[in-house]
């Protein structure tokens, strides 16, 4: 028996703004079928189609930077839980989280992580202050502005380091040239970002070991993945690229699986769970989110990032994570959408108490 329960799935509708998506100096297009943005919103009608036979009303939104037109929606439909989807607004992912701040501040429940939390994860130096104020194990890091002077002595890290557009996700502006084993070659990779994002960007310490990612899902933690780099060329560093995630047929898309659950002892495995889990809670993340490690050879964790709201396609990490503990997509997907009408539910018996 459906429930009764009006349900929006809002999203964001696909678009470029950068020239380039892979990181790779000379690229300005994909040898395979880019499967990032695209991908996700060709499955919106699966999604609405499950939830609609769950709950008696199920619409979707593409949101754009046409505020007014989603104020109008909102108020016109009333829903009593927004299934929120929204990762960024016409290609600016900064917005990502002014869009769960409307939500807030018009008064609906939605699904997934808050404005505050969003933004704070967002900004990954950020992330690693909150984490290292606990006590949680990160890489050591600092930010550049593009238009900064870079010299060696600003470089108090060490090689071999990695760097990333700090306010950027789904692996924008990675490629196999992210890790540098020396200021020449971090001064010529930061030529290129600057140059191609002119964003600020975030040089933190490669840790070489095993990539896992630990999906949490109301503050359970599902079976942990691990990421197989079986067959990648040894001349490429072991890292989850754009091109790994998104580019069909390319070398790091067929050599970076994702293996779950990960072989880890049960020593091993409970610390990375403890980690994750400690990860989710000091970012005040809610519903669920996945938390990215990297396991060093001495099997310490480090947080590499905290990704709250991950993707949650059908064929995504979480969705195998969570199929790995007996909860099928439908089940997955139901399950996000009654946390926030639940919400809604507790504040209204609040209110009237």
């Amino acid at each position: 028996m459906k429930k009764e329960a009006r349900i929006l799935v809002c999203y964001n509708s696909p678009v470029s703004i950068f020239p380039v998506y892979n990181g790779k100096p000379g690229e300005n297009s994909h040898a395979g079928i880019d499967l990032s943005e695209y991908s996700f919103v060709s499955q919106i009608n699966q999604i609405v189609e499950i939830l609609s036979e769950k709950f008696q009303v199920v619409e979707s939104f593409a949101v754009n930077r046409d505020v007014t037109s989603l104020i109008n929606k909102l108020n016109s439909f009333q829903p009593d839980a927004i299934v929120n989807f929204v990762e960024s607004v016409e290609g600016i992912t900064n917005y990502e989280y002014c869009v769960a701040a409307l939500f807030e501040l018009l008064g609906f429940e939605f699904t997934g992580n808050t404005a505050v939390t969003l933004g704070n994860c967002l900004n990954k130096l950020r992330t690693k202050a909150i984490l290292k104020s606990y006590g949680i194990k990160t890489p050591e890091a600092i930010t550049i502005e593009p238009d900064e002077s870079l010299t060696k002595s600003k470089i108090k890290l060490n090689y071999p380091l990695i760097m990333k557009l700090e306010e950027e996700d789904a692996s924008i502006g990675i490629s196999e040239y992210s890790v540098v084993r020396n200021f020449n070659e971090l001064k010529n990779h930061f030529n290129f970002l600057k140059k191609t994002y002119n964003k600020k960007i975030i040089v933190e310490e490669y840790i070489v070991g095993r990539e896992l990612n630990v999906a949490v899902l109301n503050g359970k933690v599902l079976p942990i993945s691990e990421i197989d780099f079986t067959g990648l060329p040894e001349n490429l560093p072991k890292i989850v690229t754009y091109d790994g995630k998104w580019i069909e047929n390319s070398t790091y898309y067929n050599h970076t699986k994702p293996v779950c659950p990960a072989k880890l002892n049960s020593r091993i495995k409970s610390k990375i769970e403890k980690v994750a889990l400690e990860a989710y809670r000091v970012m005040n993340c809610r519903d669920y989110a996945r938390v990215d490690i990297r396991l060093s050879k001495e099997n310490v964790p480090y947080v590499i990032e905290v990704n709250p709201n991950p993707d949650v396609s059908s064929d995504s990490g979480f969705a195998r994570a969570a199929s790995a503990t007996g909860i099928d997509y439908s089940s997955l997907l139901e399950t996000i959408t009654n946390l926030a009408l639940n919400r809604k539910r507790n504040d209204s018996i609040n209110q009237a108490i």
